[in-house]
């Protein structure tokens, strides 16, 4: 089964990388984990995302296009990271986000979102 692990964006996180002590602490915390990931086989990609305001959203209504520049709000809502993962099920997932080090400063989320396989369409 594969999942998409997203690290929920935070008003922190919406300002953008700085390098702190901190920071830099909690990125080879974050960088351990991802070790142990590809030692267990599952982790297929990983990568962060740069804040919002950095983004564009392109809204659809028919055939028409409109282009939306950053910031998104609220953050919580938004997405600062992700991985890629293959495991055996969302129990699996759950264990393994349980384990990761906390994404940001202060309290954050991690949401599992199963992807849609082949064998669902049939």
């Amino acid at each position: 089964m594969r999942v998409m692990v997203i690290v929920k964006a935070t008003e922190d996180s919406e300002k953008g990388f700085t390098r702190t002590p901190e920071a830099m602490a909690m990125m080879e915390a974050m960088g351990r984990f991802n070790d142990e990931l590809e030692k267990a086989g599952i982790l297929r990609a990983a990568d962060g995302l740069k804040p919002t305001s950095e983004g564009k959203r392109v809204a659809f209504d028919g055939a028409g296009r409109t282009v939306v520049d950053g910031p998104f709000l609220p953050a919580r809502d938004q997405a600062a990271g992700f991985w890629l993962w293959e495991v055996k099920d969302m129990d699996e997932a759950v264990a393994w986000v349980k384990r990761c080090p906390n994404p940001m400063p202060g309290p954050s989320e991690i949401e599992i979102r199963p992807l849609y396989e082949m064998s669902d369409w049939e």
